[in-house]
């Protein structure tokens, strides 16, 4: 039980990698070198919160890739005002909505609804499938995407009411009373499907 014990704290250590460096950058720092430990620290809280918004994963793929430019890019300016995984979410939720609001993604989505391709998934696309298989998230997934959000930053990740508010750009309350009828909202989804089921 012990040993269970220290490989989690190690794991959570691990995790929680410190980018407090990030403020000190100047024009001689590896902009690569940091780009690669941000990619590999947060790149799949990155897609996972992509996917959540957009439920389609090549659009996932697509964010992802654009928002890590986007952070290669800005490195000199982040300013330490939040943490940097609050500011890479930020970004991420930006760039999905941008993203959803441009002519292309309704041109893609009205075409994959049209026309559904024949195309398989990949091999990838299968195991993540399967590893997704949990009936909450499922039901996570079936929430409009502001209690979709909401729920994904504070129980996958763990994130404080006032980090979501910054990342949501709404107040605290707001980030509450979301949190509050999300909640509402799957117990009435998970009653729906045990009434179903018996």
């Amino acid at each position: 039980m012990r040993a269970d014990r220290q490989i989690i704290e190690v794991a959570v250590l691990e995790s929680k990698v410190n980018f407090d460096y990030l403020k000190y950058l100047s024009k001689s720092s590896d902009k690569k070198a940091i780009l690669e430990e941000l990619m590999t620290a947060y790149g799949k809280d990155v897609w996972n919160y992509a996917f959540s918004i957009t439920r389609k994963w090549d659009q996932a793929d697509d964010i992802t890739q654009e928002v890590f430019i986007k952070v290669y890019r800005n490195l000199y300016t982040f300013r330490n005002e939040s943490s940097v995984k609050t500011w890479i979410l930020t970004i991420t939720r930006n760039m999905t909505l941008d993203y959803r609001r441009s002519a292309f993604y309704r041109k893609v989505s009205l075409m994959s609804f049209i026309a559904p391709s024949g195309v398989q998934p990949s091999t990838e696309q299968a195991v993540i499938e399967k590893l997704a298989v949990n009936d909450l998230w499922k039901l996570v997934l079936q929430l409009p995407v502001k209690y979709r959000e909401i729920l994904l930053l504070y129980a996958h990740y763990q994130l404080s009411m006032k980090e979501i508010a910054q990342i949501l750009g709404v107040t605290e309350g707001t980030v509450k009373s979301r949190l509050f009828h999300a909640r509402k909202k799957i117990s009435k989804l998970k009653e729906n499907q045990s009434n179903g089921s018996d």
